[in-house]
């Protein structure tokens, strides 16, 4: 059976009606950037963040790079960062002209280690960037203490966890700023580049609006030397359609992840490892990750991709180790070395099928037994 990574056309094709209509009205309304679409869309954003303000953008790296520029991180500054993540986190310190800080990452939870970020503190440092990895978010009582403890700003990557919580929080709304993405693959996904920004600050959030739009309040008159984040009014009416089935989506991701959580469970030990939904945690499964040790990740891989079973390598090559961020003494991070060459995603996306989900389980099982004759 051929049980693909991703499958979006699925799920589209169930909304196929509603996504034309919301075409050509953006069509009709001649309005193609910002305007009514994008206002309806960030209410409903900040709706389900639960933040005053969101600030509908171009991408989910743009907000990031949104968030650093109104805090006014740059040159001579430090962030602490996830080394164990995608590049735009870290991408987007460097962008701005400040130094990323490689912090390592918890071996279960895959998210940045606070106890090893207070060992990278310097008086430099101006920001903590987590990043919920995967769909679930990072221990953010422990960041917001150390945050505060070190006068630090928070800015909460939850590109991979719109709709996950902690402690009832959702997330985004725990630091000065939260950060999502809507790339097409997303819980929430448009049908091209999208992202938002939320935040509780009213001064913040205006200076964000200023910097999104070249720092004009209006056209021609610049406060504030900005960029150009603006959302397109297409992809947020897509993403207002979309957004009421938000809540199924992730419903059933959560039903396929105890679904493979129960198949593979027998497997579960020193060479292989279950994702898990950590204490006071709401896990969205952005993917379901699981890690394979004993160097024989790649070997799992090619064997899935021999019975036409979807997966992916996130991350391959931890942040820190990276040629663009090559430095002559790189930090030792040997957790999120180890969750880059453990770490392989498998389908998790709605759609599947109970059938495809035992299909998949069954593969994973049957390589481990066929290597333990």
């Amino acid at each position: 059976m051929n049980v693909p990574l991703f499958d979006l056309k699925n799920q589209h094709e169930h909304l196929t009606q509603e996504l034309t209509a919301a075409f050509s009205r953006v069509l009709e309304s001649g309005q193609f950037i910002l305007g009514k679409e994008v206002v309806e869309f960030e209410a409903a954003v900040s709706a389900s963040a639960g933040t005053r303000h969101a600030i509908g953008v171009s991408s989910g790296t743009d907000a990031i790079l949104l968030a650093l520029m109104a805090l006014n991180i740059g040159p001579g500054h430090e962030v602490l960062c996830p080394a164990f993540t995608f590049f735009a986190t870290a991408g987007c310190v460097a962008r701005v002209g400040a130094t990323p800080i490689f912090v390592d990452s918890c071996a279960t939870c895959f998210n940045l280690d606070v106890s090893d970020a207070a060992r990278r503190l310097t008086p430099r440092t101006k920001a903590v960037l987590p990043a919920h990895l995967f769909g679930q978010t990072a221990d953010m009582s422990a960041i917001r203490d150390f945050a505060t403890a070190n006068k630090l700003w928070v800015i909460e990557d939850a590109a991979q966890a719109i709709g996950a919580s902690y402690r009832g929080q959702p997330a985004g709304s725990m630091g000065d700023f939260g950060t999502f993405s809507f790339f097409p693959t997303k819980n929430l996904g448009a049908l091209g580049d999208a992202g938002a920004l939320v935040t509780n600050d009213n001064e913040l959030a205006e200076r964000a609006r200023l910097l999104r739009n070249h720092g004009a309040e209006k056209q021609y008159f610049h406060k504030l030397v900005g960029g150009n984040f603006r959302l397109d009014a297409l992809q947020a009416a897509f993403l207002r359609i979309k957004f009421p089935h938000l809540e199924g989506y992730t419903e059933k991701r959560r039903q396929n992840a105890a679904l493979y959580s129960n198949a593979l469970s027998h497997l579960h030990g020193h060479a292989f490892h279950l994702p898990m939904e950590m204490l006071c945690n709401y896990h969205i499964w952005n993917q379901y990750t699981i890690r394979v040790a004993n160097g024989r990740r790649d070997e799992l891989r090619h064997y899935l991709t021999e019975h036409g079973i979807g997966s992916a390598i996130y991350y391959p090559v931890a942040l820190h180790r990276q040629e663009c961020f090559a430095v002559p003494n790189p930090p030792t991070l040997p957790v999120a070395e180890r969750l880059a060459e453990e770490c392989l995603s498998l389908p998790i996306y709605p759609e599947l099928t109970n059938e495809e989900l035992q299909a998949v389980a069954g593969t994973v099982s049957q390589f481990f037994a066929k290597s333990a004759r």
